[in-house]
């Protein structure tokens, strides 16, 4: 496992890195909303991308896992900035992006930031504008007014973990970087990989997505079976394998 270092910034708490040297294209991994880069799917690529002695990279937003500032202080112009300062950082040449959930957000807003460098993304269960439409659309009134007056609310997480804040910051600033409401010029090839038993993303959210991307070169798999992390050994399998046949068409 690579070792982890640290990125020191002006504009943003220090981030926390694990880079396995390699050639191109870097295979970078954006994590979802409060988790970190020590989770099953970026560790397995990590795997993966060493016993190919291909180049790869996860790291941790602000205010998750190792890297510095607080979870609460974050929103997602901020951890795509995170994004960013890792792939300006840390890699030269082309970079091929793996976003889970919010990651896959992620994602998609670093490729318009950085079209030239970005050569292909692939999208586990991906989560473009979740705070709008998978949050703030959901809550009850009694959640806004407590979220528009007192700043934040503790979430109950479904994952057996602590509660965590949703902040009126992360609502409003979330608005700012909104995708679905209209065509997304991403051009570069675009995988997507979603199962149909994902209580926290529903399926039909790539559909959407996959006729906004401006690309022709989408496709989408979906596991019938499969949850909102796709996890599993056989979805480990599934997303290597996708990654790879990417990486093998690329250029």
């Amino acid at each position: 496992m690579a070792d982890t270092v640290f990125i020191d910034r002006t504009d943003g708490p220090s981030l926390a890195v694990a880079a396995t040297p390699g050639p191109g294209p870097t295979v970078v991994w954006l994590g979802g909303f409060n988790s970190d880069m020590t989770g099953t799917k970026a560790v397995a690529l990590e795997a993966w991308a060493e016993g190919r002695g291909h180049g790869y990279i996860r790291f941790d937003y602000a205010g998750h896992g190792q890297s510095h500032g607080r979870f609460e202080d974050g929103t997602i112009g901020q951890w795509r900035s995170d994004a960013l300062a890792v792939i300006d950082h840390c890699t030269t040449g082309p970079v091929v992006l793996v976003g889970s959930s919010m990651g896959g957000w992620i994602a998609l807003l670093v490729a318009l930031a950085r079209p030239q460098r970005v050569a292909g993304i692939v999208l586990v269960a991906p989560a473009p504008d979740f705070t709008e439409d998978l949050m703030w659309a959901g809550f009850p009134d009694a959640v806004k007014d407590q979220i528009l007056t007192t700043g934040s609310w503790l979430r109950p997480s479904a994952y057996g973990e602590a509660p965590y804040p949703i902040t009126r910051a992360l609502i409003e600033d979330g608005r700012n970087h909104l995708l679905l409401r209209a065509p997304i010029p991403v051009t570069v090839p675009v995988r997507i990989l979603h199962g149909q038993a994902d209580p926290d993303v529903p399926w039909q959210r790539s559909l959407s997505l996959m006729e906004q991307l401006a690309g022709d070169d989408v496709t989408a798999t979906f596991v019938k079976d499969g949850d909102h992390r796709l996890s599993t050994p056989r979805d480990l399998a599934l997303l290597s394998a996708t990654l790879e046949q990417l990486l093998a068409a690329i250029p």
